[in-house]
C-alpha cells in the first residue's frame, strides 16, 4: 500500500480469505488511480477501519464469519452510506445473497476468479467499477418505489398490446430496475431488460424481482414470447435479441463476442428493437458505466421510438445515460421515480 494522494480513490477490502485480500491488494495496487488503504477479514474489523481510514469505496465479500456481508451492508447503509461493490463467488447460494446485497444498496456485483473469470479479467472489471463510482455524494434510490403518476387501466392497455418496453442498465441498475419495474401495472406492455450482470446471477435477480413486482419477471429463454404483463431479463453471458413473427414478438438468446465490452449488451437489444419493433417500442436507459446502449438508443429514436434517459441526480453512475444524451438519443431525461409512468404514457401515445 502506497501513500494516498488527492487524485486516488481510496479502497477498503473486506474478505475472510487472506489469499483474496492479497491478490486484490496486488492487482488493484497496479492502478495509479486506486489506493488500497486497508483490508479486513470480517465486518467487525472493517467497521473500525472505515472510521479511521475513511475509504471512498468498499469491496465486500458476502459469505464471512461472525457477520455476513448483507447484514453488514444494511447496517452501513443505515448509519454510514457509501459505495459498496460485492465481490462474490458464482455459487447458487452466493448469487442469491449477492442479489439481496444489491437490493439493499450495493452498487454492483462482480464475480470472483473462477472457471469463467480469470484473475486479470475479474480485477480489470473491479478497477473499472471502482473508478466509475463518483467520490463524495452517494445517491441511494428510494427503498419503496413510487407508483405510476397515471395508473393504467386494463381496458386501455388492451389497445396497445403490440407495444414493447426495452430497458438497459448497469452499475446501480438493480435498485433502479426494482424501482421502475415495481411501479409498472400488471397489464403493462411486454418488457425486455438487459442488466449487466455475471452469468448465474441473473436468474436470482429475476426471481427476486418476480416476488416484488406486480408483473411477471423471469430470466429470458430462447424463443420466449413478449406479452403484456411479462418482463424478460437477459441471461448473464448471452445477448438477447428482439425478433418478430407476424404480429408477435419474441426473443432469441445468442452467444457471440461482447459488444461495448458487455454480454449481454444493451446495444444489441436496442438495435434489434429499432429493426423489428420500430415505433411500437419505447426505450429507457438507466444508471451504469460506459456507453453501452447509446448508439442503439439513437437507432431507436431515428426509427420513431420514444426514448428516455435517467437523469444525473438519481443515477449512481451517470455513464450510459450521459452518453445517450450526448448523442441526442434520449428524447426525454427524467429522474428515476418518473420513468415508469413515462414508459406507460409513451406506450399509449
Amino acid at each position: 500500500m502506497s501513500s494516498t494522494t488527492l487524485d486516488t480513490t481510496k479502497v477498503l477490502i473486506v474478505d475472510d480469505s487472506a489469499i483474496v485480500r492479497k491478490i486484490l491488494c496486488k492487482e488493484l495496487g497496479k492502478n495509479p488511480s486506486i489506493e488500497v488503504v486497508g483490508t479486513a477479514p470480517d465486518p467487525y474489523i472493517a467497521r473500525d477501519k472505515i472510521v479511521h481510514l475513511n475509504p471512498d469505496v468498499l469491496i465486500l465479500d458476502v459469505e464471512m464469519p461472525r457477520m455476513d456481508g448483507v447484514t453488514f451492508l444494511k447496517k452501513l447503509m443505515k448509519h454510514h452510506p457509501m459505495p459498496i461493490i460485492i465481490f462474490s463467488s458464482l455459487t447458487p447460494e452466493g448469487s442469491k445473497t449477492a442479489i439481496e446485497a444489491l437490493a439493499s444498496g450495493a452498487v454492483d456485483v462482480l464475480a470472483k476468479p473462477g472457471p469463467s473469470y480469470s484473475v486479470g479479467d475479474a480485477c480489470s472489471r473491479l478497477c473499472s467499477t471502482i473508478l466509475a463510482v463518483p467520490k463524495g455524494s452517494f445517491y441511494q434510490p428510494p427503498s419503496a418505489p413510487a407508483a405510476p403518476a397515471q395508473p393504467v387501466q386494463a381496458s386501455h392497455m388492451l389497445e396497445t398490446t403490440n407495444k414493447i418496453l426495452t430497458i438497459g442498465a448497469s452499475t446501480g441498475g438493480v435498485q433502479a430496475l426494482t424501482c421502475v419495474l415495481s411501479a409498472l401495472p400488471a397489464d403493462c406492455p411486454g418488457t425486455v431488460v438487459v442488466q449487466h450482470m455475471p452469468a448465474q446471477f441473473t436468474r436470482s435477480f429475476a426471481e427476486r424481482l418476480n416476488q416484488e413486482c406486480t408483473v411477471q419477471v423471469r430470466e429470458a429463454r430462447d424463443g420466449d414470447h413478449i406479452i403484456p404483463g411479462r418482463v424478460l431479463i437477459a441471461p448473464g453471458g448471452y445477448h438477447m435479441v428482439l425478433q418478430r413473427s407476424g404480429a408477435n414478438y419474441y426473443v432469441s438468446i445468442k452467444d457471440g463476442p461482447a459488444v461495448c465490452h458487455q454480454k449481454p449488451s444493451v446495444e444489441v437489444l436496442f438495435n434489434s428493437a429499432a429493426k423489428y419493433a420500430g415505433t411500437n417500442a419505447v426505450a429507457a436507459i438507466l444508471t451504469g458505466m460506459g456507453n453501452d446502449g447509446a448508439k442503439g438508443m439513437l437507432s431507436m429514436r431515428q426509427a420513431g421510438c420514444h426514448t428516455i434517459a435517467q437523469d444525473e441526480a438519481t443515477s449512481i453512475v451517470f455513464g450510459m445515460p450521459k452518453e445517450a444524451i450526448k448523442l441526442e438519443a434520449a428524447e426525454t431525461v427524467l429522474p428515476l421515480d418518473k420513468i415508469a409512468a413515462a414508459l406507460i404514457r409513451f406506450a399509449q401515445s
